[in-house]
């Protein structure tokens, strides 16, 4: 049972190992031709596993310095958005909303065209004049400037 739970941690030691084998800044590049955009994909791929590594040793690097230029800029930045998640198409995605947000987002619907309806309805019969409204209006409205006096005054 033990031996399961090394399982895991074996195989992350031997990706690491793997990807530092094949990191930017190593000496085939600087013999052979230079890193192209197939190298500039792989290295964009593994660059979170290189920036760690090469916080331990000075002979890896991110980036590959003796690269062919934009085709090796090219692969390295599609290496690294397909490594950190696509971003490129999906990055702005919507959250897919559960069932209760979607529950919820229908009531507040149904509520706000109720209310819209209610005050459409209230603002329609409030257009025809009744004089014992007009006077609760005015004493509110003689109400409130009071108030804002002693406000002001204060």
């Amino acid at each position: 049972m033990k031996a399961v739970r090394w399982i895991p941690l074996l195989g992350l030691i031997l990706l690491v190992t793997v990807a530092a084998g094949c990191a930017p800044g190593n000496v085939r590049f600087n013999t052979a031709a230079p890193a192209g955009f197939w190298a500039g994909l792989w290295h964009g791929f593994i660059c979170v596993i290189t920036f760690v590594v090469s916080l331990f040793s000075d002979k890896v690097s991110i980036y590959e310095v003796h690269n062919s230029g934009g085709w090796y800029n090219l692969g390295f930045l599609i290496g690294a958005a397909c490594f950190f998640g696509g971003s490129w198409t999906s990055g702005c995605g919507r959250r897919k909303k559960s069932s209760r947000e979607r529950e919820w987002e229908q009531i507040g619907i149904r509520v706000e065209d109720k209310v819209r309806r209610g005050i459409k309805r209230w603002l329609d019969e409030s257009e025809k004049s009744d004089p014992e409204w007009e006077k609760i209006g005015r004493k509110i409205e003689e109400e409130i400037k009071r108030e804002l006096r002693k406000w002001a005054d204060s």
